[in-house]
């Protein structure tokens, strides 16, 4: 009868080694040494980043693109994916620098493959809230602004003509392929933009700050057709009111109103949506300047 034990030593290059010792019964001591593993903690350091940095990035960006980052879309689902598109592109990527994860420099590294995540996702989601935005004030140019419903993409309460132009857009995004082009843009930035100390330049933030006033910009010409039509029909409307002062402007203008209003939703469509897949053109090249991928 043997009684086995296990137990870990201290290699000479500085790794962990692990063998079976046997010790008979009768107190003589007969040892069968064999090391199982043996590796330093620099190949550690190796192995965890070149699986670590991938999903930092990759996780980060699932959780702040458009669509992906929807409130009805859980959070394992996300993390899962996450998991499975770094399993399939860590082996086809780059070597990985050996750096320590516990450490400044992997702390920095941390923080900086999570910024460029969130960067690619949040260039992204800003064209959709330029879409909400004008689906907004469209809504509250009609007489539709007390008509709300719960944005499932941010949790908040909006019109019912954004959120009904948010889902259009979230279709338009998927069927074009949109996810597919992120994902891989995200795998091109692994080669472009490389896991180290430095990451995005300060003109990159630069550009990241001046696109938040394209989010109005854009909302504004998402609305305009609609609200100068709107301005029309009311200003036709105070002619009658003036014209005729016994009609109730209530009972009177805002059915009116509504029903231009919708004409006018399928009339501008057209527009609203060339002035989206503009928006999201500009967003996409945005990123690709900022990763500083070529197409």
């Amino acid at each position: 009868m043997h009684v086995r034990s296990l137990r870990r030593l201290r290699t000479c290059q500085g790794g962990w080694g692990f063998f079976w010792q046997w010790w008979p019964c009768d107190g003589r001591r007969c040892l069968r040494l064999g090391r199982a593993m043996s590796f330093s903690e620099a190949q550690l350091d190796a192995w965890i980043g070149a699986w670590l940095w991938p999903l930092l990035r990759i996780g980060a960006m699932l959780m702040a693109a458009p669509v992906f980052s929807s409130r009805q879309v859980p959070v394992r689902f996300r993390l899962a994916l996450a998991v499975f598109i770094t399993w399939v592109v860590a082996p086809t990527l780059p070597p990985m620098p050996s750096i320590n994860v516990i450490g400044y420099p992997g702390f920095i590294i941390m923080l900086q493959q999570i910024l460029i995540g969130v960067v690619m996702g949040f260039l992204l989601q800003m064209v959709f809230a330029a879409l909400v935005f004008g689906g907004q004030v469209m809504a509250y140019s009609m007489g539709l602004g007390f008509a709300s419903m719960v944005d499932p993409q941010n949790g908040v309460q909006v019109p019912v003509l954004a959120q009904y132009y948010l889902i259009l857009a979230s279709f338009i995004f998927l069927f074009l392929g949109g996810h597919l082009l992120l994902i891989e843009l995200l795998v091109d930035s692994f080669r472009t933009l490389p896991v180290a100390l430095d990451g995005i330049n300060r003109n990159g933030f630069r550009e990241i700050v001046a696109w938040t006033s394209r989010m109005f910009a854009g909302g504004l010409l998402i609305a305009l057709p609609m609200v100068s039509a709107m301005l029309m029909v009311n200003i036709g409307m105070g002619v009658v009111m003036r014209a005729a002062p016994q009609l109730n402007i209530f009972s009177v203008g805002f059915p009116i109103t509504i029903l231009f209003g919708f004409a006018l939703v399928w009339v501008t469509l057209p527009n609203v949506l060339t002035v989206f897949s503009n928006i999201l053109e500009e967003g996409f090249q945005l990123v690709m300047r900022l990763l500083a991928v070529t197409r």
